[in-house]
């Protein structure tokens, strides 16, 4: 099975991507969906995570994202704390999702591959990118409660796009919706013609 990683900063329209690449048969992971449905129904990962955010990060049985939010996103230590307790299991659900599919190839979502060092992982990344200020203006159109700060602090930490680049195999610019589909042909294409 060949694995692809579909990447990009927060509002650069992985999930837009990801949905052209499911129109065209490809199943998608979208680890962002499943690590909250991990943090929510896996007793292992409630566990780790209350010792390391405290008993806070849940409340009336439920992960109370906002307040882990805060935490993470302001303690650099903690954040890779979170991340070295969701990544494995993600990866451990993943592998087994991907065993089931009967695809040419799946694709992988996830909005950090590079910066947690799982690169080596995937046959080929897809890194999807859009300037700056359109990414921000996307975040706070789905999500009203952010602010430009905390969206600035998020990709604070993400690498920046030009040090993906240099890294993946290929990139989708997603400014224009009609280029972007062109573009995602283009590439899903390619990719069969490699595997």
């Amino acid at each position: 099975m060949t694995i692809v990683g579909l990447t990009g900063g927060i509002g650069s329209g992985k999930t837009t991507v990801a949905k052209m690449f499911a129109d065209l048969g490809v199943p998608i992971y979208n680890s962002d969906e499943r690590a909250k449905t991990l943090m929510q129904k896996s007793p292992e990962l409630i566990s780790a995570i209350k010792v390391l955010l405290g008993e806070e990060a849940y409340q009336d049985g439920k992960l109370d994202r906002g307040y882990v939010s805060k935490q993470i996103f302001n303690t650099k230590e903690l954040l890779e704390g979170l991340n070295a307790i969701v990544h494995p299991a993600v990866r451990k659900d993943f592998t087994r999702w991907a065993d089931e599919q009967t695809s040419d190839y799946v694709i992988q979502e996830a909005a950090i591959i590079f910066e947690i060092g799982s690169q080596d992982f995937y046959d080929f990344i897809i890194l999807v990118t859009a300037p700056k200020e359109t990414r921000i203006n996307r975040v706070m159109l789905r999500d009203e409660s952010s602010t430009v700060d905390s969206i600035r602090a998020r990709m604070k930490n993400q690498w920046d796009d030009d040090k993906k680049i240099e890294s993946s195999d290929y990139v989708i610019q997603n400014e224009n919706i009609d280029q972007t589909k062109v573009k995602v042909l283009d590439v899903h294409h390619d990719i069969l013609n490699k595997i």
